[in-house]
């Protein structure tokens, strides 16, 4: 798999989120080292506790796992001869007892999720243990119940504090002259009183501190030091007795480091596969159908990142085609269409759920590879083509059935001719090879292509042409447009360039001038679909006498544009034919796909006179067959006999482009 494109389709960026939902040091590593698997079983494995973990989380139940402060720390020492403190054991005493209420709650969830909650099974919650260590430490401290000696010893030390005690009390009462206040202080673990430095010759005994300011000086008394020795003889042997105590303890743990150590992992992957669910979750994933055949069919799929206001993906690639070319206007969502295939294959070989609807499936793939950006580095000297051309290298090594291949504005970053028949090549060799590919592009060419070759697909970007924005809504089987000076003009460029603009296109397709070439070719045949049948029939007709028309009648085109007329509508790069003619500011309302648009009569230029374009003309051809929708046929004609209530006919007229 390569990890670049990983990072072009922001795997890394869903990675991360996976990472961010664990809660333990040892879950971390997991999700850390997370990558798509290529083998079917563990990729249906990995689904398969995703889904489960889910369902758990769906329920309203709340899994019980476990931080594991520490726990990585304590365990990398096992073996290595460490005798543990009291804190570190009683981690481990409250950490094995989370491992119990895991093991509990599994067993409870067996029937939800039956895959997981056997996982729990190979946890040992190790009773002994786990007895012993509550038995020995409380609150962070050895119990006197750690054993007999250690009971005997402080049976001594509580005696001794109690004789000191007392004994201070009485020089306190004794000295009460010279101290400074009367209070009993402690001072390197020795019982002192506070004396004021000009008295220190009336209280015997021996100085341990003194005051900041030298003032007070922090005196044993005489009469208590000799009980004070026989206090840190008897604590001296109570340390003693906590180091026995902690090293069998501690070389008791080491006996069970097996378990503990099936129980991290147990714990981990627990972890692991929660935040996964919890990722899935998020984003609302669901558990899609995993095909054996190298496929994708997404169904109402949402990229993730993207959240639940995105408009749905309905995409297929592998059934009937292997290529599909993208096509349709910037901004349109053409990018975001690969990146979601792309991030999906990952995703679901990577055990985690994906947001698309019922009927999607998705096929496991041995190699993933992307061109998406233009991959320009200053440090590798690569230019936007350079960097293109060592993807492609890559794809077509790894092209092969399963192979998915994504490349992103097809022919771009050098001379568009030479652009052209380069991914025209590219784009042969990959269908030879059986691999799966889907590409952007705006190349008329790459389109014809993708049109004539079987086993390649076109589909475009849904764009609005009245409010000229785009539907980021992928639409299979014909190729778009990419609608560049609507998007410009909407952008807010200036009149004038804009026109300008037009008109350079103008000269360039002005099939007057110069043979049309395959993308007047495809107008054309998306102008048979704009009008109505009846006209698109007359249209195919005689679309290949429309130059020789023109010849015979140079000053046709000067005529005001009359109501049937076929005209090419620049902005829109579209035929369309006239429905109204031109009025006093010399808008013309026009039928473009069954919508009827006005653009001013300069934008306009006639492409086959009506007079040649419908038979029986001079017999007045009924034009609302080409115009009116049956429904407001029936209607016009019901109207011509009868009044009927509340029968209208309404028709709609855009605003001017």
């Amino acid at each position: 798999m390569n990890e670049a494109s990983w990072r072009r389709l922001e795997f890394d960026k869903v990675k991360a989120g996976v990472v961010s939902n664990t809660i333990s040091p040892a879950g971390r590593l997991l999700a850390e080292r997370l990558e798509p698997s290529t083998k079917q079983r563990q990729v249906e494995a990995w689904l398969q506790e995703t889904y489960e973990a889910a369902e758990l989380l769906g329920s309203g139940a709340s899994i019980p796992l476990s931080a594991m402060d520490g726990i990585d720390s304590f365990l990398s020492l096992l073996g290595k001869g460490r005798i543990y403190n009291e804190q570190e054991l009683e981690q481990l005493s409250v950490w094995l007892t989370s491992v119990v209420q895991m093991k509990k709650y599994m067993f409870s969830k067996r029937e939800i999720a039956p895959t997981i909650s056997a996982y729990a099974e190979s946890m040992y919650d190790c009773p002994v243990l786990r007895d012993e260590l509550k038995r020995c430490i409380r609150y962070g401290q050895l119990t006197d119940q750690a054993s007999p000696d250690l009971a005997y010893i402080r049976r001594h030390i509580y005696a001794a504090e109690d004789k000191i005690q007392k004994k201070m009390e009485n020089a306190l009462n004794k000295y009460r002259t010279s101290l400074q206040e009367p209070v009993i202080s402690k001072r390197h673990d020795r019982f002192v009183i506070a004396v004021k430095r000009e008295h220190r010759k009336q209280v015997p005994g021996t100085v341990w501190d003194e005051s900041a300011s030298g003032q007070t000086l922090f005196v044993e008394p005489l009469d208590a030091s000799e009980l004070q020795v026989e206090l840190q003889q008897w604590k001296a042997d109570e340390e003693r007795e906590r180091t026995i105590i902690l090293s069998r303890l501690s070389e008791y743990t080491e006996s069970f480091s097996f378990e503990l150590f099936r129980n991290v992992e147990a714990m981990a992957s627990f972890d692991f596969i929660t935040a996964r669910a919890k990722l899935s979750r998020s984003y609302n994933g669901k558990k899609i159908e995993l095909s054996d055949q190298p496929v994708v069919r997404l169904v109402g799929a949402r990229h993730p990142l993207l959240g639940q206001h995105s408009v749905p993906l309905h995409v297929e690639l592998g059934y009937k085609w292997k290529q599909l070319i993208i096509t349709g206007p910037n901004t349109g969502g053409k990018t975001v269409t690969l990146k979601t295939i792309g991030l999906f294959v990952l995703m679901i070989q990577s055990g985690l759920l994906v947001p698309a609807e019922q009927g999607s499936e998705i096929g496991v793939f041995q190699h993933v590879i992307a061109d998406v950006g233009d991959g320009q580095s200053l440090e590798q000297s690569l230019s936007t083509f350079s960097s293109h051309i060592t993807v492609l290298k890559d794809m077509l090594q790894a092209a092969g059935p399963r192979a998915l291949l994504l490349l992103d504005e097809l022919a771009a970053g050098t001379d568009p001719s030479e652009g052209i028949a380069l991914s025209i090549a590219l784009l042969e060799q990959l269908l030879k090879k059986g691999a799966l590919a889907g590409a952007t592009t705006h190349f008329n060419e790459i389109k014809a292509f993708a049109a004539r070759t079987p086993g390649c697909q076109n589909g475009k970007m849904a764009f609005d042409a009245e409010t000229l924005k785009p539907l980021y809504r992928l639409e299979m089987g014909e190729a778009g447009e990419s609608h560049a000076f609507a998007i410009a003009r909407r952008f807010g460029l200036p009149e004038e360039v804009m026109q300008r603009a037009e008109h350079l296109l103008v000269r360039k397709v002005d099939p007057s001038h110069e043979t049309r070439t395959s993308e007047q070719s495809r107008n054309e045949k998306e102008a048979q679909k704009t009008s109505s049948s009846a006209a698109a029939d007359f249209i195919n007709k005689n679309l290949k006498n429309a130059d020789e028309t023109k010849a015979q009648n140079p000053k046709e085109a000067k005529k005001p544009f009359e109501k049937g007329d076929a005209v090419w509508i620049y902005p829109l790069n579209k035929m369309g034919v006239v429905y109204r003619p031109a009025d006093e500011r010399g808008n013309v309302i026009v039928q473009i796909q069954g919508q009827k648009l006005t653009f001013n009569h300069k934008r306009l230029k006639l492409y086959i006179a009506k007079t040649k374009l419908y038979p029986g003309q001079n017999e007045e051809y009924d034009l609302d067959i080409v115009f009116e929708s049956k429904e407001n046929r029936k209607a016009r004609k019901l109207m011509n006999r009868k009044h009927v209530e509340g029968l209208e006919i309404v028709t709609k007229e855009d605003e001017l482009i």
